[in-house]
């Protein structure tokens, strides 16, 4: 059943059925194979979809990891993909790396942001580009946590046990407070974390002058709810899940949380990403999505 989904499911976007919509397909084809490799758009050319894309696929993490312990237990000998999880298959490099994948092509779209408004004539707006770094920093963040979870689970003595498990436990204190810190100053623009402009008269405390939504307590919920996400999240790299092979339920709601998440920070992201060029007018730095009324779109 798995191996018939996922069939299915790749035969939806590649088949040109009739019945189907094709312009949208074609464009979000198109946008993935562009951001597989890392690559990004050009400002008009729709950059701000490639960024949300990028960004969901390292909400899959986890799941990529998953669905290449189906396929190895597919194609071993006397294995099944309905069989239960057995999450030492492929090994210690494989399942890692392919977890990995999404922070890299972030993390690679980063630098390439920043090597353009280098490039560029200097313009305030977008300053020298050290913020494009500063957020390559916190893509790299996660490969510390997916090093140590690999190394922990080929070690030996007890003492290297405590070690890395240590290791691993600061890594993701790193890795979830930076990526929280940048939904919320970054993704969010609201100011929790600036001292100078949070207790402003202009707008409820911590957040920002303009708010498509009415409700401040909503906001304060979110911020709440991404934190707390974002450090259960963390645990999808954990080296002991694999060690809790009766709970596979409990893995798949960490999974679904993370999956949750990404929906609602597409939402207030989108909300930040209108309010930049409807105040500031666009082209500054961002188009939404482009041109979505292409030739191609004829659905």
């Amino acid at each position: 059943m798995p191996m018939t989904y996922l069939v299915v499911l790749m035969a939806i976007f590649f088949i040109p059925l009739r019945n189907l919509p094709t312009g949208g397909r074609r464009r979000f084809l198109a946008t993935l194979r562009r951001v597989s490799i890392g690559g990004i758009a050009e400002a008009q050319d729709g950059k701000f979809g490639d960024i949300l894309l990028a960004d969901v696929l390292t909400s899959y993490a986890k799941v990529f990891g998953d669905v290449f312990v189906t396929l190895c237990m597919f194609f071993s000998a006397g294995g099944s993909s309905t069989d239960h999880p057995n999450r030492s298959c492929g090994g210690t490099l494989f399942v890692p790396l392919l977890m990995a994948v999404p922070s890299i092509i972030r993390f690679r779209q980063c630098l390439i942001e920043y090597l353009r408004v280098r490039r560029a004539p200097y313009k305030e707006s977008s300053g020298w580009g050290g913020q494009h770094l500063a957020n390559a920093l916190k893509y790299s963040t996660a490969f510390p946590v997916i090093i140590t979870s690999a190394m922990q689970r080929g070690a030996g003595p007890e003492s290297d046990v405590v070690a890395l498990h240590r290791a691993w436990l600061v890594a993701v204190l790193v890795n979830s407070l930076y990526s929280f810190y940048w939904d919320v100053a970054k993704d969010w623009d609201l100011t929790l974390f600036s001292s100078r402009e949070r207790a402003s008269v202009h707008h409820p405390w911590g957040l920002r002058d303009r708010l498509v939504f009415r409700s401040a307590g909503l906001y304060y919920f979110v911020i709440g709810l991404d934190l707390m996400l974002r450090c259960s999240w963390s645990m999808k790299l954990s080296p002991h899940l694999d060690k809790f092979s009766d709970y596979e339920s409990g893995i798949f709601m960490i999974e679904l949380l993370e999956v949750f998440r990404r929906w609602m920070w597409i939402f207030f992201r989108v909300e930040t990403e209108w309010i930049r060029n409807s105040s500031t007018g666009l082209g500054i730095d961002d188009i939404l999505l482009g041109d979505y009324q292409g030739k191609d779109d004829d659905d």
